[in-house]
């Protein structure tokens, strides 16, 4: 009688962990805009339509690390301008170092220079491969603090409910939070943050005016910019007098991550750099890059590309997950304006990761959805790797092959 007491008490406590939901973030106000997020992945938008369906406020991608301008970002800014809605953007961050940090906040001023923004400018920050969370923090706080100073407006940061509890600390939490976190009513608390200006709640919502899946929000009257005045003229990060730049190799780089970074290919670093093995560069090394280099790569670009195939029933998760990959980089490889849509019987050019498998040890409070974006891979993948029944049924300190 008494085991069976003590397996009755333990099953009751394994219940209460898995079912009783986490304290729930507040919204900062509570008056409550509908909007959306988007990028150059939605392709062309009804900006009317969009206004027309209801939504109040959309946040438009600028572009991404150093030098990537968003293909759409000046006909989505106008168009949503001219429709009356109200306008916030983002930046997507690769940054590697402060000083890495600080030009990507440059070139992100630089590229909405002389606008009005009506919202704050989002730092998206999500990307850390393998950066410690010390690292993590001197990193976005340097963005931060460069992107308020030159822009002249208040910053707010982009994370997932995971990241907001695990990776960025008190100092990064003093900047209001965008929070995404999808499949709950309300995000959970992440211990940072008080509450949240932005909520994204879903990442495969339908819009009138939209062909496609389109992130879903929810945005408080504290989204809203102080000072609507344009943002003061900024110009881009420029080249030397040799239109260079010279780059210092840190640990972890490839020349393929660099090569996407700088939006050129492996075969132009390692010719402008007499590099004998593009496999072997070093930390610390100082290496070359053309600013006007031609950016249109062919398929012996590099000596490490590959070209693929699209079978029937492919996805680029799919193909990204079998070569080690992240979509992000066969999107910018191979120029593709929707992610969501590849042809059978397509060619596409891949840079394989030959690193060792991913595995993630699973932490109270953990959800797919968070560690899928940790990852940059998707739920279903995982489920599929790791044959998982009930994509809302994991365990702490269960084992799940991520990549």
């Amino acid at each position: 009688m008494k085991k069976r007491i003590i397996l009755l008490i333990f099953f009751i406590i394994i219940f209460l962990i898995i079912t009783v939901p986490a304290y729930a973030l507040s919204p900062s106000s509570s008056k409550i805009y509908k909007g959306i997020d988007v990028s150059e992945w939605q392709g062309d938008i009804d900006f009317k339509k969009v206004k027309e369906s209801g939504i109040e406020v959309v946040y438009i991608r600028a572009g991404q690390g150093f030098s990537y301008e968003d293909a759409k970002f000046e006909t989505n800014y106008e168009k949503a301008k001219e429709n009356g809605l109200k306008i916030g953007v983002y930046h997507y961050v690769t940054a590697r170092s402060v000083e890495d940090a600080k030009l990507q906040a440059k070139f992100f001023v630089s590229l909405i220079s002389n606008k009005k923004i009506d919202c704050k400018l989002a730092m998206d920050f999500e990307s850390f491969g393998n950066l410690i969370n010390s690292q993590i923090n001197e990193i976005a706080l340097a963005y931060l603090k460069e992107l308020e100073e030159l822009s002249k407006k208040e910053a707010i940061v982009y994370s997932n409910t995971y990241d907001a509890k695990y990776k960025f600390n008190s100092e990064v939490a003093k900047y209001p939070l965008w929070v995404a976190q999808y499949g709950v009513n309300e995000p959970q608390d992440n211990g940072k943050w008080k509450s949240w200006e932005g909520y994204q709640y879903s990442s495969t919502g339908r819009v009138n005016g939209i062909s496609g899946n389109v992130d879903l929000d929810k945005f408080t009257e504290n989204i809203f910019l102080s000072n609507v005045e344009e943002v003061p003229e900024v110009e881009k990060p420029k080249c030397d007098k040799e239109d260079r730049i010279l780059y210092k190799v840190k640990r972890g780089d490839t020349l393929s991550k660099i090569a996407l970074e700088f939006n050129t290919t492996v075969e132009h670093l390692v010719q402008i750099n007499n590099i004998k093995n593009p496999n072997l560069i070093y930390t610390g090394e100082i290496l070359t890059i053309s600013c006007n280099h031609n950016n249109n790569t062919n398929d012996n670009d590099s000596q490490n590309m590959i070209t693929y195939k699209v079978k029937r029933g492919d996805t680029l998760s799919q193909i990204a997950l079998e070569y080690n990959t992240t979509v992000s980089s066969l999107v910018n490889l191979n120029n593709i304006k929707n992610p969501n849509l590849i042809y059978a019987g397509e060619t596409i050019k891949i840079i394989p990761n030959n690193s060792s498998s991913n595995y993630y040890t699973v932490k109270r409070g953990n959800t797919l959805w968070g560690i899928a974006r940790m990852y940059n891979t998707s739920v279903a993948n995982i489920v599929r790797m790791n044959g998982i029944r009930n994509p809302n049924l994991i365990y702490p300190g269960q084992k799940l092959k991520v990549n």
